[in-house]
């Protein structure tokens, strides 16, 4: 799900290597976080993600439980 060449660029322009694995590294924890952002639209209802919200797939819910 990740573009290697822009990861890799970006690293790049920093001064920075970065091996194989750990792009494959990236890769995973950036599957993982996509999974849980869509665990919790689905356990908050959330039939489209859109700006309004896209706070609920972070977790972020101050605004709704007061």
């Amino acid at each position: 799900m990740i573009i290697v060449t822009k990861v890799k660029k970006k690293f790049h322009e920093n001064g920075l290597q970065i091996t194989t694995t750990a792009i494959n590294m990236i890769r995973d924890d950036f599957n993982r976080k996509i999974d849980r952002m869509i665990r919790r639209c689905n356990d908050g209802n959330v039939k489209r993600l859109s700006d309004k919200t896209y706070h609920i797939s972070l977790g972020v819910l101050e605004d709704f439980i007061k």
